[in-house]
């Protein structure tokens, strides 16, 4: 087909080039989200053209089914192996109980991502349970948005909770979480976090499963909570051993909370050849680098509240430890549909739209 100038056809409808940037399934995710929301149709073509697998995959699938599902809106192409998707959103998003699954250990954690700026827009709560992998590499982990993302967006106006129902790690076993989404009745407030503030408390959950003999969850929280007690934070960590998932697995997630008010994290999932000290030592690491930083965002963070900036009232800006080519995806992506975004040094601005709330 011969493509449209990207941008806004006609009046009503929006052309994404899903090669561009990144050109990663989150442009799909959010692209889609940000059409049921503000009631925009959207096409996108290229979708992921330059992977090794190009086209969607089940967890793309699956996230515009949602957001579909959510409005009321259609979605044509939406099949694994699909370039091209053209999203029609319903006339209102409606709250109550939904059940999405991918059908594989595709990212459960990225669904609720999708999900989430739509649900925030309902005319009543949103109680989905959303079924995938929730810890893997390249995703964000479950406790991740729990404790990072979801508090972050309660100082924009968000009420939301999840719940880790059932731990699924790679390759293919599936878990569970549980998102409540409460409705707001006025549009989002802006995300101010230029400065980070003084770091107060370190805290953190070292999950594993079916792997007590091994006292892993054990000695992930010991060699992070050592590395990080050679730069003087004391980490409170969690240790849990669970016995419901599928198969075995491990995460281990940190995060640390400033004078500011801000939420910095950093995560990473078990995997084979990985030890449990290495896992502790990495995520440490991570955590120490986002903090030497000066920033008052981490570096998952800092992409993840780019879409809920630009639907809120107002301009916000937050510093980030480096402009990633996750950042720069969603500020071209927001842009596309008329919020004004920028990378500013190490500080992002979003104009956002002002969309209010249900």
């Amino acid at each position: 087909m011969i493509a449209p100038e990207e941008g806004s056809i006609g009046t009503s409808e929006i052309w994404l080039d899903g090669s561009q940037h990144s050109g990663s399934g989150t442009l799909v995710r959010f692209g889609v989200a940000l059409a049921a929301v503000l009631g925009r149709r959207l096409r996108i073509t290229r979708a992921r053209a330059r992977r090794r697998q190009p086209g969607l995959r089940a967890q793309h699938v699956a996230a515009v089914r949602a957001c579909a599902e959510l409005c009321g809106g259609s979605a044509r192409g939406a099949e694994v192996g699909s370039q091209e998707i053209a999203f029609a959103p319903g006339a209102r998003i409606h709250g109550g109980h939904y059940r999405f699954e991918i059908g594989t250990a595709g990212s459960a954690t990225m669904l609720a991502l999708a999900v989430l700026p739509v649900a925030c827009h309902a005319d009543g709560p949103v109680v989905a349970t959303i079924r995938g992998g929730t810890f893997q590499d390249f995703a964000p982990s479950a406790h991740h948005l729990e404790h990072v993302l979801l508090p972050t967006l309660a100082a924009m106006g968000i009420e939301a909770l999840l719940e880790l129902r059932l731990p699924g790690y790679p390759p293919g076993a599936v878990g569970e979480l549980l998102l409540r989404v409460q409705p707001a009745h006025a549009a989002l407030a802006p995300l101010v976090r230029c400065e980070p503030g003084r770091v107060e408390a370190v805290e953190g959950i070292a999950l594993a499963s079916h792997l007590a003999e091994r006292r892993v969850a054990a000695r992930m929280a010991d060699a992070c909570r050592a590395a990080l007690a050679a730069r003087g934070l004391t980490a409170r960590i969690r240790c849990v051993e669970d016995e419901a998932a599928l198969r075995p697995g491990a995460s281990l997630a940190v995060w640390a909370t400033t004078t500011a008010g801000a939420r910095l994290g950093a995560d990473r999932a078990g995997a084979r050849g990985r030890s449990s000290e290495a896992i502790g030592r990495f995520v440490a690491r991570t955590l120490l680098e986002d903090l030497d930083s000066g920033a008052a965002t981490d570096r998952h963070l800092a992409d993840q509240v780019v879409v809920f900036a630009a639907l809120a009232a107002g301009t916000s800006r937050f510093s980030v430890p480096s402009v990633t080519e996750h950042i720069e995806s969603h500020v071209w992506l927001v842009g596309r549909f008329g919020a004004r975004a920028r990378c500013d040094g190490r500080t992002v601005e979003v104009e956002g739209l002002g969309r209010r709330l249900a």
